[in-house]
């Protein structure tokens, strides 16, 4: 059943020539309490803003964290930011003040944004696996092999290179003809639901769509893996165990990013692949979830697993000792 909306679309025709004005967002169709779903979410938004933003404060004031490392950090923190903010809010507009039709233009604003920042995300967390590499596998070297200039390249190279392929998916999907539905089950655009309600033959530029995806999600984390395993035959050749124990700390809190961000896809495209039966609002909520509770755990665990960041962090809230005269 769809939602009032303040907009008004117009009668959608069904020739194939006459474009939609928009699309209706379905949301769950039985999950029930859905509001307290959207609620969770605002505050997933209210501590992801602060999350990133203290991450972010806390690099840009202290001196010594102006770093390839950090500069790597605070990118990652500026994608988490503008990732949540292209889905949160949208979604908490649309399902808790019921107004679920969204315009053709800003559905696919929102779906570039959203699939742009994401593999901004996956990028982010490969440059970061490799300023870990080169810290661990050539220590001495660091200094002049990976520097703040090169880091701020490297990212620049990153943002501009997947600019033209998800620019790419997103013009193709909007040149499509919506003509036999404007029902999307989802809670946001996403480019797979908008293809199915597509007309005619989409099948060729579903797996183009497809092969570029996957390129953009599997080519960062190959990269990761193939990276963390020079990284730990390099530890495991270090003498002294205190050397050991001091590079895994160093990788630690980037493990956890990388697992956190990229399980919960991997399980969904296995679920895929192996057609395991589960219902769309089960789907639905994995997709919400997946793509949301990453960038807002980020700087968490960040701050928490690492040492030079909980420092600065805490040093307003330390007690100076006082000393008798």
């Amino acid at each position: 059943q769809r939602m009032n909306s303040n907009s008004t679309p117009t009668n959608v025709s069904t020739s194939s020539t006459e474009q939609v004005t928009g699309f209706y967002l379905m949301g769950f169709s039985q999950l029930k309490n859905t509001s307290y779903l959207f609620v969770f979410l605002s505050l997933v938004y209210v501590i992801t803003l602060l999350g990133n933003f203290v991450l972010m404060s806390v690099i840009y004031l202290e001196q010594n964290l102006h770093t390839p490392r950090y500069v790597a950090v605070f990118n990652l923190a500026v994608v988490d930011v503008v990732y949540n903010t292209a889905y949160i809010p949208q979604m908490i507009h649309t399902f808790l003040l019921k107004s679920n039709f969204i315009g053709f233009k800003a559905c696919f604003i929102q779906m570039f944004l959203g699939h742009y920042f994401g593999s901004i995300e996956c990028f982010s967390l490969a440059v970061m696996a490799y300023d870990r590499l080169l810290a661990i596998c050539f220590p001495l070297r660091y200094p002049s092999l990976n520097t703040n200039t090169k880091i701020l390249l490297i990212i620049a190279m990153c943002w501009i290179c997947i600019l033209l392929p998800v620019l790419f998916l997103i013009i193709l999907a909007s040149r499509l003809s919506y003509c036999a539905s404007t029902e999307v089950y989802s809670c946001f655009c996403e480019h797979g639901p908008i293809y199915r309600i597509a007309c005619g033959d989409t099948s060729l530029k579903a797996k183009l769509s497809l092969l570029i995806s996957s390129i953009i999600l599997y080519g960062p984390f190959a990269f990761i893996i193939v990276t963390y395993a020079v990284i730990a035959v390099s530890v495991i050749k270090l003498a002294s165990a205190d050397g050991r124990r001091k590079a895994v700390s160093t990788c630690i809190s980037h493990l956890i990013l990388v697992l956190i961000f990229f399980v919960p896809i991997m399980i969904m495209y296995m679920i895929g692949i192996l057609g395991v039966k589960h219902s769309l609002d089960t789907q639905n909520l994995s997709i919400v979830l997946s793509n949301t509770l990453p960038p807002m755990l980020n700087p968490i665990i960040y701050s928490l697993k690492t040492e030079e960041i909980r420092v600065h962090l805490f040093k307003p809230f330390k007690i100076k000792n006082i000393h008798p005269m």
